[in-house]
């Protein structure tokens, strides 16, 4: 179940050692893949689905103040790919066109973790990417979005928005560069980072601060029926369980209110929308070298713009 480099690193990192028994447990000692409580958001009613990367219930309902129907759900995993696997995996979306801040669908489609395809993937981290904050900005996936709902008037539209995850954007993070230019929450939890859990509040909240605008932008711009959720939430200093140990950020297999209780805001704006679905436009994009230079991004590429967004590849 473990190799050997796994075992001394949670030995030489004791909070390592119980995050993984607190695993053990919530996952059911490994039987369990994903949340099977949470919600299925692709079998769910909706014309646009915007997601709100690592977006906690509670802080989303104390900042937003977004029109709409505001209830809490759970989610089906505590971390992206735990996500995707749980809605994604086997599934043929032709009816939906899937606009993406974040590489990490690709990334799990050329590991061979999640087989999925759409009509159609715009991949707004391949040429929307913010050098300055190693991040996409909302305000460019907002306008792809924009831009994929003209160019697609009668698929469902799924926009994946990067914040509030880290790197912190806001003023915080200028005043802490160490929030962007590291694995910030794997820095607090190892103490190589001294950030207290109030500064650490205050940057996430400023992340999601700078979204719910472009957010509320998407609400008045897109027709149909609107969905307003996040993939997982995130811990910032509270504590898991069984084993009570104080968390930071959002690892896999650890089913925590913070982690799996997510926003779900509905709105509606004008008529619904006809939805035909159809065969993609292309192949998913595997990072396979077989396929044409234009549909295939650079692996190391990819794996360093996971690495900015705070991921071990």
């Amino acid at each position: 179940m473990y190799d050997l480099r796994q075992l001394r690193r949670a030995l030489a990192e004791p909070k390592l050692f119980v995050r993984e028994l607190n695993r053990l447990y919530h996952t059911r000692l490994h039987r369990r893949t994903y949340n099977p409580d949470g919600v299925d958001v692709m079998a769910a009613d909706w014309d646009n689905l915007l997601i709100l990367d690592a977006c906690r219930y509670d802080a989303f309902a104390a900042r937003s103040d977004l029109p709409g129907t505001l209830e809490r759900r759970r989610s089906r995993g505590s971390m992206t790919s735990e996500f995707f696997k749980a809605n994604f995996d086997g599934r043929e979306m032709h009816d939906t066109v899937y606009v993406a801040a974040t590489p990490m669908l690709y990334w799990n489609r050329n590991r061979g973790d999640v087989d999925a395809t759409f009509h159609a993937e715009i991949n707004v981290w391949r040429d929307g990417w913010d050098d300055e904050f190693n991040t996409v900005r909302p305000e460019t996936a907002a306008e792809h979005a924009k831009r994929a709902a003209e160019e697609y008037p009668d698929k469902r539209l799924f926009v994946h928005f990067l914040q509030p995850h880290f790197p912190a954007i806001g003023p915080t993070g200028r005043e802490h560069p160490e929030l962007n230019d590291l694995r910030a929450w794997d820095a607090v939890n190892s103490g190589r980072l001294d950030l207290s859990d109030t500064a650490l509040r205050r940057a996430f909240v400023e992340n999601l601060d700078a979204v719910l605008p472009h957010v509320e932008d998407l609400l008045e711009t897109l027709g149909g029926k609107t969905v307003v959720t996040a993939d997982h939430g995130q811990m910032i200093g509270e504590r898991s369980f069984p084993i009570p140990f104080r968390e930071y950020g959002h690892p896999p297999g650890i089913y925590t209110d913070e982690l799996l209780s997510v926003p779900w805001l509905t709105h509606t704006n004008g008529s619904r929308r006809e939805v035909v679905a159809e065969e993609p436009e292309h192949e998913p994009e595997r990072g396979d070298e077989t396929e044409p230079a234009d549909m295939n991004m650079d692996s190391d590429v990819v794996a360093d713009r996971l690495e900015d967004l705070g991921y071990k590849m």
